[in-house]
Formats: structure tokens, sequence, C-alpha cells
């Protein structure tokens, strides 16, 4: 066991620890969250790897069916409590909830950045984003105003929106904190219970934050974690009668599941899932800026990121000069250990995932792409940094058929392409089975917007790249899901519309042809 494994170890310990979820005899740590309380797993263990070095960082064990039964009954229990607050004590409770992060986030940020391999500068600004996610719904739970509907008839008719009842989450590896708060708080600001299964792989840092928020005032078992594998605790989750609604951000093929699973209960879903987002550099574009978004388009998160900007598409006049820009930018990033503060992209975070993208660039040199830059691991590491690390990664003389081109990597690599003109920028952009996010580079403001209004994808950034914010819905089409995350529309996935009648003419009328029902 090398030096980085043993000290990354101890700072895991240190972490459990400190939030309460090791057990002094040194047994498996309580990886759950359920009504209230901290309980470990059921079943076989599980075991985490030190995305840094490869090495074993520590197990726990697979929550099972019977922790998510407990957590379901938990939620409902909750639930029932939780909707007969008024709104505006249940958006208090929420504000008064997230200030307990306080004087915690530094250790989120480390549990994070040691457990998911993200550079810890990444990882701050995550638990900032947990606080602005809950502070924004909050302000949403007394403001979920119905209609009056103005029917031909003599009833008032309003609606309502109302909660689903218990809903189900199922979060990825990438971003599980970010991703925890993204989903928890539209849910529970609807006036919903939730039991939330992160990944597999990055367990912790859920469980913390909900037993941090639970202990500001939220009603125990509100929000309930339990985590395993997603054959065993994931299907309970997903196969459960006391589920209403189930929502997951992950790959196409895993959101396929989920949802082939709530469509046999008629259960209905949300999904976020990938992405091949193009960013799109027309010849009149500030190339200073264009550059620089290409790289955190990509870069940013090691390329681990649903709306990465996975392809370059520049104006063939420019090609060459900004493909060596962009690749000479690409090999100054610094690669390092997600705990050093200079460090600017860290490893990928697991062994499948490290081994999926490297064979996926070596079939592109096979098929004859070029590698610009990249392509393997980066020369300058620490002796001890056996982990999973690609060095940024730039492609060219790609064909728009090549697997490199049309499938997610989800790793450090961009792929770049020429085009022509703008149709021919917009033919290249939708020539993917995905449509989650894109980019235009352009000085021509008519452009930009005529060209974004034909783009197929959830987000569209103009003169820019990954401004997202808790305000504005997120989703996508196609392969890249349905549905939306954040905003009010992310709020009203939470909500069912209930249609109230009320006849308020001095005698009813009699509508169904039977009589008049007097004796």
């Amino acid at each position: 066991m090398n030096a980085l494994s043993t000290q990354a170890q101890q700072s895991l310990q240190r972490l459990l620890t400190q939030f309460g979820l090791s057990l002094e005899t040194g047994d498996t740590p309580c990886s759950n969250w359920i009504g209230g309380e901290l309980m470990a797993g059921q079943g076989d263990a599980i075991e985490l790897t030190n995305p840094a070095t490869g090495e074993a960082l520590v197990s726990y064990r697979d929550a099972g069916a019977e922790r998510v039964e407990r957590a379901v009954e938990a939620a409902t229990q909750a639930q029932t409590e939780w909707m007969a607050l008024t709104a505006s004590e249940r958006g208090r409770r929420m504000n008064a909830a997230v200030r307990r992060l306080e004087g915690h986030e530094e250790a989120l940020a480390q549990l994070e950045s040691v457990v998911a391999g993200k550079p810890i500068r990444d990882c701050r600004g995550e638990v900032g984003k947990v606080r602005e996610m809950f502070e924004y719904y909050a302000g949403w739970c007394d403001k979920q105003h119905g209609d009056v509907i103005p029917v031909p008839t003599s009833h008032l008719n309003y609606v309502r929106h109302v909660p689903f009842g218990v809903v189900g989450q199922i979060t990825p590896w990438n971003a599980p904190m970010f991703t925890c708060a993204w989903q928890l708080a539209p849910a529970i600001a609807a006036g919903n219970g939730v039991v939330l299964k992160p990944s597999e792989l990055t367990p912790f840092s859920s469980v913390v934050i909900a037993r941090l928020l639970e202990g500001g005032g939220l009603p125990k078992g509100l929000i309930n974690i339990v985590n395993g594998l997603g054959p065993t605790t994931g299907a309970a989750l997903t196969g459960h009668d006391g589920i209403s609604k189930l929502v997951f951000v992950g790959s196409p093929e895993s959101g396929r599941l989920i949802a082939e699973a709530g469509a046999r209960r008629l259960v209905p879903s949300v999904l976020e899932l990938g992405g091949k987002s193009a960013n799109i550099v027309f010849g009149d574009a500030k190339l200073d800026d264009a550059v620089a978004g290409a790289q955190a388009a990509i870069f940013a998160a090691a390329g681990q990121s649903c709306v990465a900007g996975s392809r370059l598409l520049i104006q063939r006049d420019l090609f060459d000069a900004v493909v060596e820009r962009v690749g000479r930018a690409a090999s100054q990033i610094a690669v390092g250990l997600p705990g050093e503060e200079t460090t600017q992209m860290g490893p990928l975070q697991n062994a499948q995932q490290f081994e999926r993208v490297t064979q996926m660039i070596q079939r592109a040199r096979d098929a004859g792409a070029r590698i610009v830059t990249g392509g393997k691991r980066p020369d300058n590491l620490p002796a001890d940094a056996d982990g999973y690390y690609l060095a940024p990664t730039v492609i060219a003389d790609v064909d728009a058929s090549m697997e490199i081109a049309c499938e997610e990597v989800f790793g450090p690599v961009v792929v770049a392409l020429p085009f022509d003109d703008e149709a021919d920028a917009i033919r290249l952009a939708n020539a993917t089975r995905f449509g989650l996010a894109g980019a235009v580079w352009t000085q021509d403001p008519a452009r930009a917007h005529r060209v974004a209004g034909q783009l197929r994808a959830g987000t569209v950034w103009i003169n820019s790249y990954k401004a997202i914010n808790v305000m504005s819905p997120f989703g996508g089409f196609r392969d890249s899901g349905f549905g939306r995350s954040s905003g009010l529309d992310g709020l009203r996935e939470y909500t069912v519309a209930q249609s109230v009648w009320v006849e308020t003419a001095p005698e009813a009328s009699v509508a169904m042809g039977y009589g008049d029902g007097k004796a």
C-alpha cells in the first residue's frame, strides 16, 4: 500500500468519524440514512477504490430490499407530517435545514474529493450549490399557486398542484453531492417524501447532507438515503409499490431500465441522461474566448459531465489554427492529486470508466484519427499517483461517423470536426442521438439566435459554456432523456395537477340522465 493510499484512507476514516458514519469498532460504515437513523446495509460488501491510486479505500454493505422497505415506510409517514404544515412553515424549515451545513462545508468538500476523485476546489463550489438550491426552492413553498378555470357551467373549477407522495431518486457518481441537492430540494419543496439511492461508487456525501438537513428541522424520514448496487437496492427501489415517481440521472442504458421499471407499474419518470454536445465556433468568433470555452466545456471534471462539449465544430478556414490552440492549452492543464489546491483536473472516477475511455481512444487511433495531444496517462504525475489519470485529449482527422464522434465518452476527450457554413454546422450538430446541450460562438447576434433556435438541445449557450443555475430548467431530447430539473419546470415535475369542481348553482344540474334523484 503506497503513501497516497494510506493518506487517503486515513482522511476518509477521519471524515466518516466526524460525520458519525464510521463505527468505533471498525466495522462496516453506516452507509444509509433511514427514518432519521444511520444504518449499515445488510447485503454483500461493496469495495470502493481510491481514484487517485486505484487501491482499496473502504468497503460498506449493500443496503438491500429490507432497508429500502424501511426507507419507503419512513418517507410515507414523514410526508404526511410534512404536508400537514403550512406552505410558509415548510419554506422556513427548508431554509433552517440548509443552514445546518454551515461549519461543515470544508469537510463535505474533502469527503467528496476523496471518494469521487474530484479536485478540492471543484468540490468546494459544489457545496455552495447545495445551499443555493435549497434556498431557491424554499422560496417556492408558499408560491405554488393554482388556477381558476372559467368553465362554461355553473361550477367553480380550480386546479391545485399536489405532491406525488414518495418519489424515488437515483443519482450518479460524477457529481453526487450536486445531483443529490439538485433533486432533493424541489422534491420536498413540492411536498414529497424521498428515497434517494446514490451511485454505489460515491455513497457517503448524500448521507451526510440528508443527516445535516434533517437535523435542521425537517421531519425524520422525509429524506432517506439507501446505498447499494443497481440490481439489488436499485431494483428494490424502482419496483416498490410505495414509490409514485422515479427520477434518474445517469447513462442512457441505465435510464432505459429505470423507465421500463416505472412503466411496468405505470409510474412516471424523469430521465437526465448523457450527451454528445456540439460546441460550434464560427469564423467571426472571439477566438480567445472560444478556446477558453472549449477547454472548460470538456476538461472540467475530467470530462465526466453530461453536458461536456465533446464535439468541437470549427469553421473550416480556422480549423487548423483553433485545433492547434486548443491542443496547446490542453497540454498546459494541471492534472494532479484531487486534494492539491493547484490541481485543475483529477483522475477519472473508476477503473471501468478509465478502461472504457482509453479503449475508445485506441479505436479512434486505429481508425485513422490523429491524437493532437493527450491520449495517455500524463507524464508528470507524482510517483504514487497510479490511479485513473488520463491527460486532456484532443483528437482531429475524425470522420463524423466514427464511434469517438458519435458516442458519449465521459472523459477528457474532445473531437474536432470542420464545417463549411451555417447549414453544415447545424447539420453536424444535430447528427446525434443525443440532445442535451450545445454552444454557439459568433459575434453576429442574428446568427447566434438563428443557430441556437435550430439546435435540438435542451440547453444552448451563446459565447459561453456550462452556465447552469438552479433558476433555469435543465434537460434534454432523445437519448439525453425527458423531463426537466431545476427552475419552476423542475418543481412541477414533482407535482400532479388536481382539478376540483364545485357546483355553485342553487339547484345542482343532473348530467347523467338518471332523473333528479329526489325521493
